[in-house]
């Protein structure tokens, strides 16, 4: 009946009818354009080019001013796409997020993510007002919506940045946190008549962020309750589940009119610390969707851009990113971080660390979508933007971190532990995979004085398995299972941690452990 229907619309000239043969030729599409863009990362971190550039440069390659012609001008579909790859970003970094790296620096992120947030909006604006000419509300659209640093840029950098627990954690906290309150603005400067007092904004958003807040605690803490305490039939259900979850702290915050996005995140990272079973693969998991989410945005905004158009919108987007970057991001930072005494070194790093990437550039479909005048030129000047900063502020900031002598070198990799919950016998199996740089290499096995009622039972070493005795060595790239019972499993891995990260002396040398007996 749908085939047939689809067919008769299709004949009367409506709607052309999807085939096998229009599957093909769409998965091989697909398939190759995902191919491009695993390549393209392994490029983008042996140059340092940002890889959501190559990303957009594949989108613009195939639009109708590149090689696959592709005509594709549909901002609401690409808002709604947006968003739904958004809430995966932030569901995966969420889930990467410590508890014990935001937790000292919350309040900080906080108010980096508010209070900064409209010291940028009204800097920003004020610039793109008096210096570019644009009207009032054209100012105040591109001054909320270049006021959001993207949560997968700066993931994705801070990562494999060797920084200070407390700039990464203020900086990805941040990211995570102000998408909540930049929407909020954008949809209000973008609709249909005067904007609201200020004070009924403000009250507006604070309703909002803690209706996101409450549910994203609430669900994410319930659902870490029922994955810790109902056996799946299969591994990989548990990463299926956790993703369900988050997505369920969006929707669940989007319908009550609160935050879905701080819904999302918040969710996420109580999950993400929760001591879930079956971890490594659910983070595995996580990441992959991740990834896609991202090349699949990056793209569809490469489409929609039509470069021919961005020619008289390069000065002005020039000039206006000039004054984000050297004067509104530092001032935001300042005054957001006086309170906490922070030192210069970190508020310069963090002031230059304000990565904008496709965030900005789905927000700039909100007044397209709701017909403000000028839209397409404040799309223009917000691609732009983002391409040259991006460009500009990514590959330096390994250099001014070194520069600034924030870089943290030395620091051992942290462990990474798989749970394999055994039900039946009130025990857990541990996987443990010892990682280059980890101080648990060159400890024997009775030195990692595990609790009673855990043992290593088992070894892999360079493909080949063995039981080890007490004095076996462990070594770098040595996969261990550790059969803990239940009542010593989160013993035995703060143990493991200890030691991975203080060698055989942790706990004697005041180091987090298991303790001093064994």
């Amino acid at each position: 009946m749908y085939v047939s229907s689809r067919a008769r619309r299709a004949s009367q000239g409506r709607e052309p009818p999807l085939t096998v043969h229009h599957l093909n030729q769409l998965l091989l599409v697909c398939s190759v354009v995902l191919l491009v863009a695993v390549a393209a990362v392994r490029i983008s971190s042996r140059s340092g080019l940002p890889s959501l550039l190559v990303y957009l440069a594949i989108g613009v390659l195939m639009g109708q001013d590149g090689l696959g012609e592709i005509h594709f001008n549909s901002a609401a579909a690409t808002q709604v796409m947006g968003y739904a790859a958004l809430v995966v970003i932030l569901a995966e970094g969420g889930l990467g997020t410590k508890w014990k790296e935001i937790k000292p620096v919350l309040s900080s992120a906080s108010v980096l993510a508010t209070l900064g947030v409209a010291v940028s909006v009204g800097v920003t604006a004020a610039g793109a007002h008096y210096l570019v000419g644009l009207e009032w509300r054209q100012a105040l659209i591109i001054g909320a919506v270049v006021s959001s640093t993207d949560a997968a840029a700066v993931f994705s950098v801070l990562r494999k940045v060797p920084l200070p627990a407390r700039v990464t954690g203020t900086l990805e906290a941040e990211s995570g946190f102000n998408d909540a309150p930049v929407v909020i603005l954008v949809v209000a400067f973008s609709m249909a008549g005067p904007v609201e007092h200020w004070y009924v904004l403000l009250g507006e958003i604070a309703l909002e962020l803690a209706i996101g807040a409450a549910i994203g605690f609430a669900v994410g803490w319930f659902g870490s309750w029922g994955l810790k305490h109902v056996a799946l039939p299969a591994s990989g259900l548990y990463p299926i589940a956790v993703m369900a979850i988050a997505v369920t702290a969006y929707a669940a915050g989007a319908l009550a009119h609160g935050s879905g996005f701080l819904a999302v995140y918040l969710a996420s990272m109580v999950l993400g610390n929760a001591k879930l079973p079956h971890w490594p693969a659910t983070r595995g998991f996580a990441e992959g969707l991740g990834w896609i989410a991202q090349i699949g945005m990056f793209v569809l905004l490469g489409l929609l851009v039509t470069p021919h158009e961005l020619g008289d919108d390069v000065w002005p987007a020039l000039v206006i990113g000039l004054i984000l970057t050297m004067v509104a991001r530092p001032l935001s930072v300042v005054l957001s971080l006086a309170p906490f005494r922070m030192p210069w070194q970190e508020q310069t790093l963090m002031s230059w660390a304000g990565l904008r990437g496709a965030v900005p550039i789905i927000l700039a479909t909100i007044p397209m979508v709701n017909g403000v005048a000028d839209s397409r030129r404040i799309f223009n000047i917000v691609f732009v933007l983002v391409v040259v900063y991006t460009l500009v502020q990514g590959p330096t900031l390994p250099w001014l971190a070194r520069k600034l002598r924030l870089g943290e070198e030395g620091e051992a990799s942290d462990l990474g532990i798989e749970s394999a919950p055994l039900e039946r016998l009130r025990g857990h199996l541990l996987s443990i995979s010892v990682p280059e740089g980890s101080r648990m290499h060159g400890v024997e096995v009775s030195e990692l004085r595990l609790p009673p009622g855990a043992a290593v039972t088992l070894v892999v070493r360079e493909g080949k398995s063995f039981v080890p005795l007490p004095t076996t060595v462990l070594r770098q790239g040595d996969e261990l299972l550790v059969v803990a019972t239940d009542p010593v499993r989160d013993a035995a891995e703060r143990r493991l941690r200890a030691v991975a990260h203080g060698g055989k002396l942790a706990g004697w040398l005041g180091a987090n452990g298991a303790g001093r007996s064994r």
